[in-house]
């Protein structure tokens, strides 16, 4: 799968992406660390790694995540309207069945 290297927010905002190799996998399962043991695991694990393809934020670098606590701080740096929009970008497909599930209730 092949991700742009940037993307606009609909706020102005410009994340820089890369794609995440099979070493920043084992480093989000290490950071994970207890969280990889709940039956959570999986849906952290998938919402960590959307995170942490940003590598900048209006062009200032920001920090592979090497904790819980640096993902979630960067998350939150990304913000809502980041979050949509990596999704949108990464998983279009599961952005459009969220939608469709939504709409069915």
């Amino acid at each position: 799968m092949s991700i742009p290297s940037e993307i606009t927010l609909s706020d102005g905002r410009k994340l820089g992406l890369k794609e995440i190799d099979p070493g920043d996998m084992l480093d989000l399962i290490e950071a994970a660390g207890s969280a990889m043991s709940g039956r959570s695991a999986g849906a952290w694990l998938g919402y960590a790694q959307m995170i942490a393809t940003v590598t900048s934020i209006d062009g200032v670098p920001v920090q592979f995540p090497a904790t819980k606590d640096e993902v979630k701080e960067l998350a939150r740096k990304i913000g809502n309207i980041g979050a949509v929009a990596l999704q949108d970008v990464l998983a279009p497909e599961k952005a459009d069945e969220a939608v469709k599930d939504t709409a069915k209730n």
